[in-house]
């Protein structure tokens, strides 16, 4: 069975104008974010969104599964990101450089010198980074992303360049760590590249490349989310393009033509 999944364009004042045609015509709008909309709503385990970014996003931290659920949430949100485009001196904001206090946090987002304790990584196409629960983090300007996450809308932001939303101090370094982020998961993937990214807590995500892709395929049923990443995938016969998103109990019955590269998501 395939479902498509209904497209969200959200316009961000830190979104781009530039966006592939393949995800539609959007004119002069800034679209920041392309997000697909599960019909299972709230309860769909994951979902999957496209990242379009001029400016830096603000500093955020997302709560773990207990945390989000003590504030009301059906869950936490742990998240990973692919790099698929990048400017040049385009970086990822991923933990922070040194051990720090809360009460030392509370104080440098408050006078935005929070922005120098950051962590800022180089970014390239193909970098693969999996930001834990509790990882302070930010996207920067100059960056196409695909983001695969645990489906549920809790943010907390720490900092936000000006910009007038709320902030959420004191929720947010509740859940912060406070130190440098390190996770086994980080790394570069290769466009041809076949390799199963995450494998837990909360989801899979696997990488998909060319017709070999079939021998990693998953042979049981489950609650499969499919994203191209480029034209020439299809599921069951039928064509799935880029900027489209599917549900699937079958994921064996995914085909990818050579060269074309597709992700994978379900939960754990």
């Amino acid at each position: 069975m395939l479902s498509r999944l209904q497209t969200i364009v959200v316009e961000k004042p830190w979104g781009r104008t530039d966006i592939p045609s393949e995800f539609g015509d959007f004119g002069d709008r800034r679209i920041g974010e392309i997000w697909f909309a599960h019909p299972n709503g709230a309860a769909a385990p994951i979902m999957v969104k496209f990242l379009f970014t001029s400016e830096r996003l603000s500093i955020q931290v997302h709560p773990g599964d207990e945390a989000g659920r003590a504030a009301g949430y059906p869950r936490g949100k742990e998240e990973c990101w692919l790099v698929l485009e990048a400017d040049a001196g385009a970086k990822l904001g991923v933990g922070l450089i040194g051990e720090a206090t809360r009460d030392v946090l509370r104080d440098a987002a408050i006078d935005g010198s929070i922005v120098d304790m950051i962590d800022w990584r180089p970014a390239h196409a193909d970098d693969f980074v999996y930001n834990r629960a509790g990882t302070i983090h930010a996207i920067g300007a100059g960056l196409t992303v695909v983001e695969v996450q645990q489906n549920v809308d809790c943010t907390y932001r720490l900092y936000d360049y000006g910009r007038p939303r709320e902030l959420h101090l004191d929720a947010g370094l509740a859940v912060a760590a406070t130190g440098p982020h390190a996770d086994p998961r980080d790394r570069r993937v290769a466009a041809t590249e076949n390799r199963l990214l995450v494998d837990g807590p909360s989801f899979r995500l696997l990488h998909l490349s060319g017709p070999d892709a079939s021998a990693f395929l998953p042979q049981d049923m489950a609650d499969f989310t499919f994203t191209p990443l480029s034209q020439g995938c299809s599921l069951a016969g039928e064509d799935v393009r880029l900027g489209e998103c599917v549900a699937t109990d079958r994921a064996d019955r995914i085909a990818l033509a050579p060269r074309a590269r597709a992700l994978l998501s379900w939960p754990v």
